[in-house]
């Protein structure tokens, strides 16, 4: 207690001395003010330097042996502060799966690592994405740093896509949801989020000259409306604008995204900051971007004294230069960090390694099990582990979002590559090791280990086992994107022969994304793992051995082969660098499982799919319309295990006219045979259709079909209303 009375003590000396400044002329310290009052208060008190100071920073590293900024932590990003005023340096860190450390900027500095945003949208659970990115958020406020480059929002357009792994899949409410939870909890720890890459940031080939071209109504009803959910859910601090061009305008220089969408239509109050290199001139600063982030990956420090001689010309107003600053300013204010203290509160790894591990739990997904060989029966006497660097830990992606787990890599393995990403070349894996958590979930049995350089070998090992289990990688990084779908460096021909010799062959799935399978058909059950993080080879272990019934779903859809790809051959797959090229988004809004089912194709697995070692049933329907949809139905669990299940809500068909959208989904515990009531309300926005011409949202009068199932593709409920006809804001 002493020290609770020491900490509230110094909270009171702290708001006693600002409210004696506040009363001495220096009324934004008041924090009885709103951030906007505050905010417009401080930058009337601003110099121009100091508030074209606030407006551009470095990457926080060191480049070219110069040493790191001034009063810099080491790491993604800094802004200096402004002392004068009692201005807090902006200390910025990429944080997408934890505090990253660049470099080993800070030396030996490590921190938890989460497992892939894919995972956590695969737990289907806003709960562990709210809790996730708390954790990351105190990680970071104990090593000093109060803005996290995080909330990766982006839809996944192209299963290749290099950066897939850093996003929450394919369906704008479900990455709504996730990004807006994670930022959510970020900012509950004192801290300011952002959430990227606005907009289309679908492929990392090309990405700096990459034109996204989309009709304005696709965009609206596809990532634009996943960046507003999350938005809306978290309340970002910042906006993180993306490298590539959308329809002809470089996205940080983009009027109708940031001035017109952003600032306008959502009256968003935060501020846009650049993606590291991405500012190409200083009237972006008229165009809506606020401020420069990386300035020396960029052609020249467009927002420092470039933007200066803007001003004393006119060509920017002096309006406009304090609008940027007011919006930084009021973020600020809104996180907490002028009245937050100095102290860097102890961390506690062990639950924030507990987080790691439920993450990975749930988002495992059971994709195959069709001999019922999962979970491992407990007679299971030979087991044969095999490739996968099993033996050491868990494949993680490369580049910005790569985090030196606790206690180090446990294996790091060069790939090697050329060009300016060719650092991240190197595949780490965490150290959790699926081999050694298996031997200790299964001490009875004998666990032996191949490392897969030789099929013949690993064929003969599987021979001589019960079960065999075959670790197969993909790993995928920031800057580069997947050539195609198949397992690299010969996997798949290296499954193809252990499941030769013994059908009981598991596949492990470590993948950045979707993998086509040949071998689906001779193997006895599939996991799709993903990048599972700090304790996944533990997670991996669970649910093998049953300690945990999977309740992963698919957030991104499994192709069945390379022609279900919406662009077959990769855009500007080829070119030079600096070539500008179109990626043209023709399936528009009909993103994943939306395209399937309007195509009438058959994926290999689709969205929302994942097994349990449990079975529920659905029943007792019922649609209420008016201005929206309400769908209420039961959930039961009907088999013997305790278990999660996902039941999902798809528009199905307006007005006769059919499609495929999500507009609902519950994670549900279950024990065996007890049953629960789900109700869940439709955002009109996931009802309507975009108005391009009108700017606004739609809806249409007539009977609106919904289905209610396990996945995007199979429908156990189905159910109609009718929905009153209106138009909403955009």
């Amino acid at each position: 207690m002493m020290g609770a009375r020491i900490v509230l003590s110094t909270v009171g000396m702290g708001l006693a001395l600002m409210a004696g400044s506040a009363a001495a002329g220096e009324a934004w310290r008041d924090p009885s003010l709103s951030p906007d009052e505050r905010a417009r208060l401080l930058d009337a008190a601003l110099t121009l330097e100091e508030r074209i100071g606030l407006l551009h920073g470095p990457m926080a590293l060191s480049l070219d042996g110069k040493p790191l900024p001034a009063g810099a932590l080491g790491g993604a990003g800094f802004i200096p502060g402004v002392p004068r005023l009692g201005i807090p340096a902006l200390q910025e860190t990429d944080a997408s799966l934890g505090v990253t450390n660049p470099a080993n900027v800070r030396p030996g500095d490590t921190a938890t690592a989460l497992p892939a945003s894919l995972a956590l949208a695969a737990s289907f659970n806003p709960r562990l994405a709210y809790e996730g990115g708390a954790m990351i958020a105190r990680e970071a406020v104990s090593k000093g740093f109060n803005v996290l480059l995080a909330g990766g929002a982006n839809l996944a357009r192209d299963p290749r896509n290099g950066r897939n792994f850093e996003y929450l899949g394919e369906d704008p409410w479900l990455a709504g949801i996730m990004a807006g939870e994670s930022i959510r909890g970020i900012q509950s720890q004192g801290m300011i989020s952002t959430v990227k890459h606005f907009s289309l940031n679908g492929q990392e080939t090309g990405r700096f000259v990459a034109n996204a071209v989309i009709d304005e109504a696709a965009h609206r009803e596809s990532d634009l409306l996943a960046f507003q959910i999350a938005i809306e859910r978290g309340r970002p601090g910042a906006v993180m604008c993306a490298y590539n061009q959308v329809n002809g305008a470089y996205a940080c220089g983009n009027e109708h995204l940031l001035n017109g969408v952003l600032k306008g239509d959502w009256g968003y109050p935060g501020w846009v900051m650049s993606d590291w290199g991405a500012v190409k001139a200083t009237d972006f600063a008229l165009k809506g971007l606020d401020q420069q982030s990386g300035e020396q990956l960029d052609g020249q420090v467009w927002f420092g004294p470039a933007l200066k001689q803007a001003v004393a010309a006119g060509t920017v107003p002096e309006d406009r230069l304090s609008d940027m600053a007011r919006r930084i300013l009021r973020s600020m204010f809104a996180a907490g960090l002028f009245d937050a203290g100095p102290a860097r509160p102890p961390v506690d790894l062990a639950a924030h390694g507990a987080i790691a591990r439920q993450v990975a739990d749930e988002g495992i997904v059971l994709l195959a099990n069709p001999k019922g060989l999962l979970p491992l029966a407990p007679a299971v006497k030979r087991i044969a582990v095999i490739g996968g660097h099993a033996d050491a830990g868990v494949l993680s992606g490369a580049g910005s979002s790569q985090v030196t787990g606790i206690g180090g890599d446990a294996r790091s393995v060069p790939v090697g590559g050329e060009g300016a990403l060719a650092f991240w070349g190197r595949m780490v894996f965490h150290a959790s090791s699926p081999l050694k958590a298996l031997r200790a979930r299964l001490p009875g049995a004998s666990v032996t280990f191949d490392d897969g350089r030789y099929p013949a070998a690993a064929a003969a090992l599987a021979r001589a086992s019960d079960v065999v289990i075959v670790f197969a990688n993909q790993w995928m990084a920031e800057g580069q994107d997947a050539y195609d779908l198949t397992l690299p460096e010969g996997q798949d021909a290296l499954i193809e022969a252990v499941a030769a010799a013994n059908s009981n062959c598991i596949v492990v799935l470590q993948t950045g994304g979707p993998v086509l399978m040949p071998w689906l058909g001779r193997v006895g059950a599939v996991l799709s793992a993903w990048y599972s993080g700090q304790q996944g080879g533990e997670a991996i272990a669970d649910v093998l051995t049953g300690a945990v019934n999977p309740s992963g779903r698919l957030p991104i859809t499994f192709p069945a082969g390379a022609d279900q790809v919406p662009r077959p051959q990769l855009p500007g797959w080829g070119l030079l660098p600096t070539q500008p090229f179109d990626v043209v988004y023709d399936e528009g809004a009909d993103v994943g499982y939306r395209r399937y089912a309007a195509k009438g194709l058959t994926p290999l697995f689709p969205f929302g799919h994942g097994l349990s070692y449990t079975t529920f049933s659905y029943g007792g329907l019922t649609v209420t319309g008016g201005e929206t949809l309400t769908v209420r139905f039961q959930v039961t669990n009907t088999g013997k295990r305790a278990g999660q299940d996902v039941p999902q809500v798809y528009l199905a068909g307006i007005g006769g006219q059919p499609l495929r959208r999500l507009i609902g989904f519950e994670k549900l515990a279950l024990d065996p045979g007890e049953r629960r009531t789900v109700t869940l309300r439709a955002d009109p926005r996931l009802l309507a259709r975009f108005d391009e011409a009108g700017r606004r949202w739609r809806i249409d009068g007539g009977p609106y079909r919904v289905v209610v199932g396990p996945s995007a593709a199979e429908a156990v409920l189905t159910g109609t209303a009718a929905v009153t006809p209106r138009t909403m804001a955009p």
